[in-house]
């Protein structure tokens, strides 16, 4: 173990930035932790995930999930704070997929905001709640929840064609 990866696990909640300060930034640091280094593109279409997602605790690279007819992304995780989260916060899907977001009931109200306005879902903190949104177009799609977003409550719909 080097003494960076000792800076590291002393760290028990480390964000993924102090985690690369702590072994030195950087291409290799960021490959060493399985996580893109800040500034880099985290996926090819040119969109920079890292810098929507600068303020969101729980986003660790995006989780694929192609080949599904349906994926489950739960509303009100532990995120940003409190339950402000969406879990998984960046999901890769394949055109003709249904995304269901289930909420929690842990939190507050929270809802699911287009960022482009192309959906919306009502506000609600019920536990089992859920909204869904096939999605027939290859493209990314942030979206938020409008009363946390400022505490970093967003997410990502990388959809491939």
């Amino acid at each position: 173990m080097t003494e960076s990866d000792s800076a590291i696990e002393a760290e028990p909640r480390c964000s993924r930035r102090a985690a690369l300060r702590a072994v030195g930034g950087g291409v290799a640091a960021g490959s060493a932790l399985g996580v893109a280094p800040a500034g880099t593109r985290a996926q090819s279409d040119g969109t920079d995930l890292a810098s929507w997602f600068e303020n969101t605790s729980n986003y660790d690279g995006v989780v694929d999930r192609t080949g599904q007819s349906e994926v489950t992304v739960d509303v009100g995780v532990e995120a940003n704070g409190g339950y402000y989260g969406y879990g998984p916060a960046a999901v890769r899907v394949s055109t003709g997929t249904t995304v269901v977001w289930k909420w929690t009931g842990d939190g507050s109200y929270h809802n699911v905001v287009a960022e482009d306005g192309s959906f919306s879902s009502q506000q609600a903190r019920e536990a089992g709640h859920t909204y869904s949104q096939t999605f027939e177009a290859a493209g990314t799609l942030k979206y938020y929840c409008t009363p946390h977003e400022m505490l970093g409550m967003k997410g990502v719909v990388v959809v491939e064609g």
